[in-house]
């Protein structure tokens, strides 16, 4: 069996799908699957990575499901995998050819039931380091911790073990198409540090239909699945008051975007959500604005 699998979601991305395939044929390392969570697309995905398949260049496993968001692409996933490693490779990203190899080496000499996975380094195309490297005084920490504690900035690439991906499968809402993907992260935190290894495995571009660019838009389209996440962030043991007021100014945004009347006694921090409410309100005032005008 393979150690690794790569899993790519992706919604009508047959325009920018090819990079990632072509980087992946050219990994140094094959010890891997391509999982491919094809998330409704109705462009050419399908007849692209038949193709694919028929090349035999690596081993593809192609699931095609109905439209449920990123984070339903998700599920699929964990779902599906059998190996001991994955990591999710976005449709529009790609990974340097020694990726795998780095991944596997590294894994090999380090990893053990102590921690959840690695976290590695993205980059830009030109190979521009993504915010900041990982501490090099630390071998292993949460992701909570880096960010919050540590002072660490941009994205990260995460590499997890599959048995615990499984755990903490990310609710649906019905007519809704996010919740955010860290709720999984940060649960598995509360359990298991991460190994760290500064060493870029992912290169990344952000396309204007990419979910980073169209934050608002989400925001107001999925209130129960923005809700839901804060609600979550605020239960963190580890967090800050800061941290955890910040969360309550979106809870209280998100909630009234879904005219949740109860909001107050269901929040697990009901002084901090009534401190919020002037804020929240702001919030909800300026999404709305914003979203009117796009």
């Amino acid at each position: 069996m393979k150690l690794l699998t790569v899993f790519t979601p992706t919604y009508n991305r047959a325009y920018c799908l090819h990079q990632c395939y072509e980087s992946l044929k050219k990994q140094t390392c094959k010890d891997f699957v391509w999982l491919i969570i094809d998330d409704g697309s109705t462009d050419t995905t399908k007849e692209l990575v038949e193709k694919w398949i028929k090349e035999k260049e690596i081993e593809i496993d192609y699931i095609k499901q109905n439209n449920q968001g990123m984070h339903g692409a998700h599920n699929t996933a964990y779902e599906r995998i059998t190996t001991e490693l994955n990591v999710c490779i976005d449709s529009d990203d790609y990974m340097p050819v020694d990726a795998v190899e780095k991944i596997v080496l590294f894994w090999t000499k380090y990893g053990n039931s102590k921690v959840s996975g690695l976290i590695g380094l993205d980059a830009d195309t030109n190979g521009s380091i993504i915010g900041t490297r990982l501490p090099e005084n630390l071998q292993t920490s949460t992701l909570f911790d880096l960010y919050q504690k540590h002072g660490v900035k941009g994205d990260k690439k995460l590499v997890y073990r599959s048995a615990l991906t499984k755990r903490y499968p990310y609710p649906l809402f019905e007519g809704e198409k996010y919740v955010g993907l860290a709720y999984k992260y940060f649960k598995l935190d509360q359990e298991f540090e991460m190994l760290l290894m500064n060493e870029t495995i992912c290169c990344v571009e952000y396309l204007p239909d990419g979910s980073s660019l169209n934050m608002f838009l989400q925001y107001q389209k999925n209130p129960q699945g923005f809700s839901f996440y804060r609600k979550e962030l605020m239960k963190l043991p580890s967090a800050g008051l800061v941290f955890k007021f910040r969360q309550a100014v979106h809870y209280v945004s998100s909630s009234l975007m879904m005219n949740n009347r109860s909001f107050i006694r269901e929040t697990p921090e009901k002084g901090l959500t009534l401190l919020a409410l002037p804020m929240g309100l702001l919030l909800y005032l300026y999404i709305g604005t914003k979203t009117r005008s796009a």
